[in-house]
């Protein structure tokens, strides 16, 4: 199905308000949905998936892909999606039961079968279990409030550190060691999991810390930075510019995708707080245009994985994540004011994302495309994720900048209303 009956790039009114285009979002999130129902493994746990749809070989089950399930299938149990519950119950279920470290408390990044694979304790996974946690309770799953209150817990007891207002990131199995590693991309989610929090129990807390996490990297850091937010830091919260690590979790340098993250989640922060007159917008803006001007690449289209410090290309890869996070935050930016620019760059980025990462034959998005713009299999296998991409399709969907999981909509009606 066409994107919108609209078949020129000018920007004549607004995609967010075409019945044509949200019945595409619509039918989009169905497919996604559709196609990761396969991901619960009997015996507990979950597959990941080829790009048919069919398990991969092995059995090592990360804590982000059990808490991203439960998050995408409790946002989509709230949107009318049928056998949502079933994803939701195995999800919470391999949390409680498998990742959950009964002998010494937290969480473990990965498990194989009833083995602790790998027992790190990470605040990037944790705060995806608060989440996760959170969504479920907005789902009405019954074990909802155990893990909330458990994982607050262990985030309080561990990660969170009060004099710079930031989460550290990495720990042993035991809690003997922290490392002295400092990074955005943990606090950033937690951003993300606090909001979700206090939209669902209204603790001032959550929004304080969302709030104080936002202010080291946007108030602090992007304006010295020209509006690039560095990744990586040492023990002591400085920029680390020579840092190399994990190339999935910690590329060296920048992030263009983690810019678009950062400027939607600063505007559902400042919609909870009220709207007050902060700037907030100007600054989301910012990051949002310096992004796309640095990472957009204009040879082959899509967004470049990563930039050094002076914003020069460093990792050429086109992976999908960016481009569902810059769809997020143009959609967020078009409800606040209607910017020809911005409906430019989201209609030049569905039709990109159309043509190159979406199956619309099997469902889900392909994670990389190759120099010729093909699926790629370089980092990623099989189609890991439906987190960012079915978030992509919803995100547009709702009205507002925050509580978009009360108010989205029931996508069969959506993707009906349209013929």
């Amino acid at each position: 199905m066409a994107l919108s009956p609209l078949s020129s790039g000018e920007a004549r009114g607004a995609w967010l308000d075409d019945p044509m285009h949200r019945a595409f979002l619509a039918r989009e999130a169905l497919r996604q949905f559709a196609f990761f129902r396969a991901s619960p493994r009997s015996g507990g746990g979950f597959h990941l998936l080829g790009p048919d749809g069919s398990p991969l070989a092995g059995t090592i089950q990360e804590l982000h892909t059990t808490t991203r399930l439960v998050h995408s299938y409790a946002l989509g149990k709230l949107a009318g999606v049928a056998g949502s519950d079933d994803v939701i119950d195995q999800g919470m279920s391999c949390l409680w039961r498998q990742h959950r470290d009964s002998e010494v408390g937290g969480y473990v990044w990965a498990f194989d079968g009833d083995r602790v694979h790998d027992g790190r304790k990470l605040a990037y996974g944790h705060v995806f279990v608060l989440l996760a946690a959170a969504s479920a309770r907005l789902a009405a799953h019954p074990d909802a409030e155990r893990l909330i209150v458990d994982v607050e817990t262990v985030l309080d007891r561990h990660f969170w550190d009060d004099r710079p207002g930031l989460f550290v990131d990495e720990w042993t199995r035991d809690w003997s060691a922290l490392s002295s590693y400092r990074g955005m991309n943990a606090n950033m989610h937690a951003v993300e999991a606090l909001l979700a929090a206090f939209e669902v129990t209204g603790r001032g807390r959550c929004l304080d810390r969302a709030g104080r996490i936002l202010d080291f990297f946007l108030s602090r850091i992007a304006p010295a930075e020209g509006w690039r937010v560095p990744e990586h830091y040492t023990a002591d919260w400085r920029i680390d510019r020579d840092y190399r690590g994990d190339p999935m979790f910690r590329p060296a340098g920048t992030t263009p995708g983690h810019s678009f993250e950062l400027a939607r989640l600063l505007l559902q922060y400042w919609d909870l707080r009220g709207r007050p007159s902060d700037g907030s917008p100007a600054t989301a803006r910012l990051l949002v245009e310096r992004a796309l001007a640095d990472g957009w690449d204009e040879e082959r289209g899509g967004i470049l994985y990563t930039l050094g410090h002076d914003g020069r290309p460093a990792v050429r890869a086109r992976y999908w994540w960016p481009v569902t996070e810059a769809l997020g935050a143009l959609a967020a930016l078009i409800k606040l004011e209607r910017n020809p620019a911005d409906e430019v760059w989201y209609r030049r980025l569905w039709r990109f994302a159309e043509a190159h990462f979406i199956d619309a034959g099997r469902g889900g998005w392909y994670p990389e495309i190759d120099e010729a713009g093909r699926p790629a299999e370089t980092l990623f296998r099989g189609k890991p994720d439906i987190y960012h991409s079915v978030q992509a399709a919803l995100f547009p969907l709702a009205p507002g900048l925050s509580r978009m999981a009360t108010a989205l909509p029931r996508l069969d009606r959506v993707a009906a209303a349209a013929g």
